[in-house]
């Protein structure tokens, strides 16, 4: 969970800065993206085989 406390002298729009950080750095926003739409357990498998792939592919040749 991710909390903000609102420090002196801060405007609500530096602490809804700050808070947008912290999800971001949290990986937060990034899970619920994920989560939107149920993925079977293939599908998953299939997009990290893939990815892994790519990335050795990149690793090769650059």
């Amino acid at each position: 969970m991710v909390k903000v406390i609102v420090r002196d002298k801060e405007s609500i729009q530096d602490a809804v800065r700050r808070f947008g950080k912290l999800v971001m750095r949290s990986g937060l926003k990034k899970e619920m993206r994920r989560r939107k739409y149920y993925e079977k357990p293939s599908d998953m498998k299939r997009r990290a085989r893939l990815r892994a792939e790519r990335r050795s592919l990149k690793d090769r040749m650059g």
